[in-house]
């Protein structure tokens, strides 16, 4: 055993100072966190005020795209999803079920968990709800698409999926909020703005609301994109519904109005499911992430390769500027970094957590995780996202570590960079 410390102006949802946090180098958990009390000298990793240290950043949404039939880990797999989270200073990550092979019950969620294995990070693994789904034996998240997206695992209507999530009381459940009526109702619109109108994301939105409080749903609604629909999710909560929501980098910094500008050969690639919306909608999300109304950054990476974006695949990838787009969010945005400690850190970490006891009893993959991630606290993993404020950034392809070899923020500068990371006690950038 070795314990290590480290300083540096450390940042949680309600404090921001400096601080030393000793760590085990051998179990990955933290031991103490205390105000500055040894010198300079005594301290094994220092950090200046130009730097702001983060319980380890998670991403709750992304597609890794490996799953048994390997059919698709042409586009990524484990391993390189875990290569890209750590070069955007992301310490753990949750992955979608939209697979060839979708974990949709005990055997085939364990067989795609085993996977898993050789990641330099946790995954955690959403389990899909389709028309014949039931739960499974043990305590996992579910992800439910309401209408068509990327894969098979969808719902033609709304009666159909009320009648399936009778069956689900009570579980942690995701949705990708369009509704399949109106998506069918426009699918030979013109455009892909068009075809998957706001008023898509607004009457699913509504829907999934209802669904949550009539079947006491834990809900969280994925990549939101449309402003006039977070009054009814901040509504909702105050009645105290148990519901949450994402958002996601792109749908904050691009706009329609932006990707009408691009030439037409890049306009393509920006083209994901819900589409990104006008200017308006992009500034209410800030807002409302600002003001504490959403809970979580997520990148909803999906790492399609630039010739089947081309193609028309919809999905943009994000994992390798995650940090660089959290430092877009402190210094040009002004979001406070206690809601940048929430959203990033605590909040993701939260989510991770409360299912590894279920997990632990399943798999040794979770085991040495402590009390979990995403707290400066003792007994949590020493995992940390350290940011430095004064160090711009331009992304560039050779950056870029996912298989996807692109991004939607190509040549495009961010304020701050990520100057370190740790996972679980080991220095990992």
């Amino acid at each position: 055993m070795a314990i290590k410390t480290i300083e540096a102006c450390c940042v949680t949802s309600t404090t921001k100072k400096r601080q030393q946090i000793s760590f085990d180098d051998a179990s990955g958990l933290i031991t103490a966190v205390n105000d500055c009390y040894l010198p300079k000298e005594k301290i094994d990793f220092f950090f200046d005020d130009d730097h702001l240290l983060f319980a380890g950043m998670g991403d709750i949404h992304i597609h890794a795209r490996e799953d048994f039939s390997g059919l698709n880990t042409y586009k990524e797999d484990f391993h390189s999803a875990s290569c890209a989270a750590l070069n955007g200073g992301v310490v753990h990550v949750a992955d979608m079920p939209n697979n060839p092979v979708a974990p949709i019950d005990d055997e085939s969620y364990l067989t795609k968990l085993s996977l898993t294995k050789n990641s330099s990070i946790p995954f955690l693994l959403y389990a899909g709800i389709g028309p014949e789904t039931r739960p499974l034996s043990f305590n996992v998240p579910y992800k439910v698409y309401m209408g068509p997206s990327i894969g098979e695992l969808y719902f033609q209507n709304n009666s159909q999926l009320d009648e399936v999530l009778k069956y689900y009381q009570n579980e942690f459940i995701s949705f990708h909020c369009e509704d399949p009526e109106i998506l069918e109702q426009h699918k030979k619109a013109d455009s892909h703005f068009t075809r998957r109108p706001v008023s898509a994301e607004i009457m699913a939105t509504d829907f999934a609301l209802s669904l949550i409080k009539k079947y006491h749903l834990k809900g969280k609604l994925c990549h939101y994109s449309a402003g006039a629909g977070l009054l009814a999710i901040k509504k909702a909560k105050a009645q105290g519904l148990m519901v949450t929501c994402e958002v996601t980098p792109q749908h904050l910094y691009f706009s329609e109005e932006d990707i009408a500008e691009m030439p037409a050969s890049e306009q393509v690639l920006f083209q994901m499911n819900p589409p990104i919306r006008r200017r308006e909608d992009a500034q209410l999300l800030l807002a409302a992430l600002k003001a504490g109304d959403i809970d979580y950054l997520a990148t909803d990476h999906a790492p399609h390769s630039c010739e089947e974006k081309k193609a028309g695949m919809s999905g943009l990838p994000g994992l390798d500027t995650y940090v660089p787009f959290v430092s877009w969010l402190l210094i040009d945005q002004g979001v406070s970094a206690f809601v940048i400690a929430k959203v990033c850190s605590e909040n993701p970490g939260e989510f991770l957590n409360g299912f590894l006891y279920s997990l632990n009893q399943k798999s040794d993959l979770y085991k040495k995780w402590g009390r979990g991630l995403g707290f400066l606290k003792p007994e949590y993993s020493a995992s940390f996202t350290i940011i430095n404020l004064k160090k711009p950034i331009m992304i560039e392809l050779e950056m870029i570590k996912s298989k996807a070899q692109w991004s939607p923020f190509l040549h495009k500068s961010f304020p701050g960079s990520l100057a370190c990371l740790f996972v679980h006690g080991k220095k990992a950038l």
